[in-house]
């Protein structure tokens, strides 16, 4: 897979989101201004690229128009007027987020887009598991594992999320697409039967009252 280009001013902004998403599974390159983005825009191959707007050099408009037109690209910037997130999208981004933004948001609509454009077949992997998104396919150690389409979002979550904590109410919200019922235990027995279908007995740690956590550990 081609690493994700990342072209964002502000360090800190540059390294939440390269952590982010190298956390998910994808590599990343981090330019700073917009002379160096079009150097890489010209010279690089890309998977996406996340684009401020507010840059030295050359502003994310004007870079947009150099990047072809079968690279992806989601504007990321703290413009959020009506008027410039229709221009970015009608220039052809195939997203807009507005900062501040939360890291789960970004991986999840990073992978939306990579999805949707034919790009996010990164085969994922962890103690022994190996998850092709590409093909819904889960095998651990080489035999194949039968999930639910739930407990396969979830697994595929937990991947892309190594190392992070990932909090209840996002989880649910991100799996189910709603909020949870007061005193819903239906993510606990989710995780549950997941940590007996691959083994995983303490790979996937419980967060009293806050969420869950997938061990880095060994590949």
């Amino acid at each position: 897979m081609d690493p994700i280009l990342i072209v964002e001013d502000q360090a800190a902004i540059a390294d939440l989101i390269a952590l982010t998403l190298e956390h998910a599974g994808w590599p990343c390159h981090v330019v700073r201004d917009g002379r160096a983005a079009a150097d890489c825009i010209e010279t690089g191959r890309w998977s996406l690229i996340l684009l401020d707007i507010m840059l030295p050099g050359f502003d994310g408009y004007e870079l947009k128009q150099y990047i072809a037109d079968e690279t992806p690209v989601i504007f990321l910037t703290a413009r959020i007027a009506v008027a410039d997130r229709v221009k970015g999208l009608r220039m052809g981004a195939q997203d807009y987020i507005c900062k501040p933004f939360e890291p789960e948001e970004l991986a999840a609509r990073v992978e939306a887009v990579l999805r949707r454009t034919g790009r996010g077949n990164t085969v994922l992997h962890a103690f022994g598991v190996v998850l092709d998104p590409t093909a819904r396919r889960v095998r651990k150690n080489g035999e194949d594992v039968s999930l639910t389409p739930r407990e396969y979002d979830l697994l595929e979550v937990f991947l892309r999320n190594r190392g992070v904590t990932l909090y209840r109410d996002a989880l649910f919200e991100r799996i189910w697409g709603e909020m949870p019922e007061e005193g819903s235990r239906t993510l606990d027995l989710h995780v549950q039967r997941l940590r007996k279908k691959l083994g995983w007995h303490s790979e996937i740690r419980t967060l009293y009252k806050i969420g869950y956590l997938l061990e880095e550990g060994a590949p």
